[in-house]
């Protein structure tokens, strides 16, 4: 048997206590949802069912560009099944315009889109793992303050050149600077210097929620580490296709770019 729940707005946090489901975060494109049921009960969004902490909880995101709706099944200890159905506030998104990044990775030749096709695979498969680790239902915090410069979802035209959107929040501060843990997690990639992205830093938060630093000077942790909140994994810099120093912090659910701002809300003054 199956029943439907009604439609609902945006909700920040929001609770079915017939159906035991419990939920936080943000519906809209490049959110971050993050819910607990019961014992004995099993999640499905897109048709997959989650993957379920002991705790029962579990974690999914919304694309840069999903669609105004979603819905979660919940079925509980004797099979039966309840959809629940949620609107997703859609997003308008800004165009910037970047001059004076080095042209030979706006335009890049034939080698070095072999090279960066390469690296950009292996961050795929650092991304890949659904690992039962519970960091993701971690409180996150921002890994540096600093001058915000570029945000999620922004279509970029590099030199002139059209480019995919950004994923990330741009963080701008000195080559150096500590870049600190949002949440614990493994360290899933460590690579010195990528084509694009300079030195790159990915850690795996469980259950496909993960964190990508990029064009960093140096990286103070190694694959397989465990990392706590709050712990210094790397310093800024100004590596791959930057224009000058600062953070690039970008989050994934499996093959799903979120927004990370929608998990730290405001920035700490600075």
């Amino acid at each position: 048997m199956k029943r439907l729940c009604l439609l609902l707005l945006c909700l920040s946090f929001s609770s079915f206590p017939a159906f035991g489901l419990e939920l936080r975060g943000n519906w809209q494109q490049g959110g971050v949802i993050i819910g607990k049921v019961p014992a004995a009960s099993q999640i499905e969004y897109r048709g997959k069912k989650l993957h379920l902490s002991s705790e029962g909880e579990f974690v999914f995101g919304l694309g840069r560009d999903a669609a105004d709706h979603a819905s979660l099944t919940v079925i509980d200890g004797n099979g039966q099944r309840t959809e629940h159905k949620f609107a997703v506030k859609q997003r308008d998104y800004n165009i910037q315009r970047v001059t004076g990044v080095p042209q030979q990775t706006v335009e890049p030749d034939p080698k070095q889109v072999e090279r960066a096709r390469r690296e950009a695979q292996m961050a795929a498969d650092a991304r890949k793992g659904d690992l039962p680790l519970r960091f993701f239902a971690q409180s996150f915090v921002w890994p540096l303050t600093g001058p915000i410069t570029g945000v999620y979802g922004s279509q970029r035209v590099y030199n002139g050149v059209p480019n995919s959107p950004h994923y990330g929040v741009d963080i701008a501060r000195p080559v150096g600077t500590l870049v600190r843990a949002p949440a614990g997690g493994v360290v899933t990639l460590v690579h010195p210097d990528m084509f694009f992205s300079g030195g790159t830093l990915i850690i795996d938060h469980g259950h496909g929620l993960s964190s990508t630093f990029i064009h960093l000077s140096e990286i103070l942790v190694k694959q397989g580490d465990e990392i706590a909140q709050g712990q210094a994994i790397a310093k800024v810099g100004k590596t791959g296709r930057a224009t000058g120093p600062h953070l690039d912090w970008r989050m994934n659910w499996f093959e799903e770019r979120v927004d990370p701002q929608l998990l730290v809300g405001a920035m700490p003054a600075h």
